[in-house]
């Protein structure tokens, strides 16, 4: 993507987030409404042009004319210099030896005492995001956003209702209020990777392999597990740990009950409100799956968690009519290990939660003199946070009844 077109995006934004704001406010006139949209409409109406010219085309989508030579040469601001070779070769050199190649330094490096940081190559990180979209279940599942950090996003808290009305009484207008908002911060994600292993491939092709899976390893397991219980402070704030859950949503299933296929009727799908239950999914160890929930019957003796074989996809495991999703044991308890009023399982519509980041990673080297060695790190900016409280349903343990 040129810089050109880039700057242009961020000028859509901007307008963008303008006319919302707009559209929050009282008072706010038609004219004000029309003039925020017209800008929108220009700036879209010159990305289509500029698209045009980083093709080397000549007339844009209406057939016009572009006042742009066809061949013109290519500026290397149209090129994304992170993904070019030189680039990748200069930063597996820095990532091995320490050597900061100056097209890393022109490129976006910021150095302090003891430390500096190179862009990972645009290569490496679409195959580092491929891989956490594939390994993690759970980030796999949330809304991905890239906004500003610090900025509040409004949460359409009220839906309108419908009224009835006679021949001559219209019902009420009812505005729509974007009255809650939730705001995102700027968390670090490191990944510290060992030298010796970088240091071992030789190759650009399996240097690259091997960060790609160094990293999207650690990440995977990082995201996964903020998601569902980070605590907030310096990380996402995850699921398990919202106070804005509602407080029916949180259900306690003693022994007995959790082995019940009524008491989960009862106490968990009913709890869901209707509005939420499309695309809900239950999140629970393996553990707690098939020792529990696989082999459990309704009151006619019925299988109620079923596992179903298909050609392709292999097992596909259910409970109650909703996909059951199987997590490590460390990212929620399995129930035997679980101690009581540890979270066991969740049932939700993981695009009801959203992880912020500007996706671009960046590689860092510094030196620990108290170990008098080098450290690589890769650190990635991110916040995740509930954006709809009312679509999620907690389960834990209960206690056992007493002897």
């Amino acid at each position: 993507m040129s810089k050109e077109l880039r700057e242009l995006y961020d000028k859509l934004r901007a307008a963008q987030s303008k006319a919302q704001d707009l559209m929050t406010k009282n008072g706010v006139t038609e004219e004000e409404l029309n003039s925020a949209g017209k800008e929108i409409d220009q700036i879209n109406a010159k990305i289509s042009v500029q698209k045009a010219l980083d093709d080397g085309k000549t007339f844009d989508e209406n057939g016009n004319k572009i006042k742009e030579p066809l061949n013109k040469p290519k500026h290397k601001s149209y090129e994304d210099k992170f993904s070019t070779l030189e680039y990748r070769n200069a930063f597996r050199e820095y990532c091995l030896t320490g050597k900061m190649d100056p097209i890393i330094k022109n490129a976006d490096a910021t150095t302090t005492t003891g430390d500096a940081a190179a862009v990972i190559p645009t290569t490496i990180l679409q195959e580092v995001i491929k891989k956490v979209q594939s390994y993690g279940q759970i980030f796999a599942a949330v809304r991905k956003l890239s906004i500003k950090g610090g900025v509040s996003v409004p949460i359409l808290s009220l839906k309108p209702t419908a009224t009835w009305i006679g021949e001559t009484t219209p019902s009420d207008r009812q505005k729509t209020q974007l009255n809650s908002n939730i705001t995102f911060s700027y968390y670090g994600l490191e990944c510290k990777m060992s030298t010796s292993l970088l240091t071992d491939t030789v190759t650009l092709a399996l240097f690259e392999s091997t960060l790609v899976d160094l990293i999207g390893e650690a990440m995977t397991k990082a995201l996964d597990t903020a998601i569902i219980k980070g605590t907030g402070s310096g990380q996402p704030l995850g699921i398990t740990k919202d106070t804005r859950i509602p407080a029916g949503q949180i259900i306690t299933l003693a022994p007995a009950e959790f082995i019940d296929w009524a008491s989960w009727k009862k106490k968990v799908f009913a709890k869901m409100p209707l509005a939420y239950t499309g695309g809900a999914s239950f999140y629970m160890a393996h553990g707690t799956f098939e020792g529990y929930v696989d082999g459990m019957v309704d009151k006619n003796g019925q299988p109620v968690g079923r596992v179903n074989y298909g050609i392709i996809d292999g097992p596909q495991e259910s409970f109650g009519g909703k996909t059951v999703v199987q997590v490590e044991d460390d990212i929620i308890a399995n129930y035997d290990d679980a101690a009581t009023g540890d979270v066991v399982a969740i049932l939700a519509n993981l695009n009801n939660y959203a992880i912020n980041s500007n996706l671009q990673l960046q590689m860092y080297r510094y030196t620990d003199n108290d170990k008098n060695e080098f450290v690589d790190k890769a650190i990635l900016i991110a916040d995740g946070k509930i954006l709809d409280p009312n679509g999620f349903i907690v389960i834990k343990k209960g206690a056992a009844p007493a002897a």
